[in-house]
């Protein structure tokens, strides 16, 4: 089972006891320290390195199986797959002004 197999509840287990927030490195020897599977760990090590305010900011981090999610479905992980990008990802999705050459192509 490899890390794009893991589940959601599978890695929520490993972080029990994690005080938030909480850096990755804090979140991956949280798990170590928890006896999380190595799949577990390969995850958290796959998540960006930052702080996370809680639970739900290291589940919308993780690339992890989406039919574990949390029990949504594809329409509600849609929104959340789509906001779930780094700044810049998807640029054509965001409502910004054009530009002076973008109004010109326009014409």
């Amino acid at each position: 089972m490899g890390a794009t197999h893991t589940g959601v509840p599978e890695v929520l287990d490993a972080l029990n006891d994690v005080s938030y927030p909480a850096g990755r490195d804090r979140l991956l020897s949280a798990a170590r320290e928890a006896g999380a599977s190595e799949e577990v760990v390969r995850a958290l090590y796959g998540i960006p390195a930052e702080e996370y305010g809680g639970r739900e900011a290291v589940v919308r981090a993780l690339r992890a199986d989406p039919d574990t999610d949390l029990g949504h479905d594809a329409a509600q992980r849609a929104p959340q797959a789509r906001h779930r990008g780094r700044p810049g990802v998807a640029q054509h999705l965001r409502d910004e002004p054009k530009t002076p050459i973008h109004e010109e192509f326009d014409r």
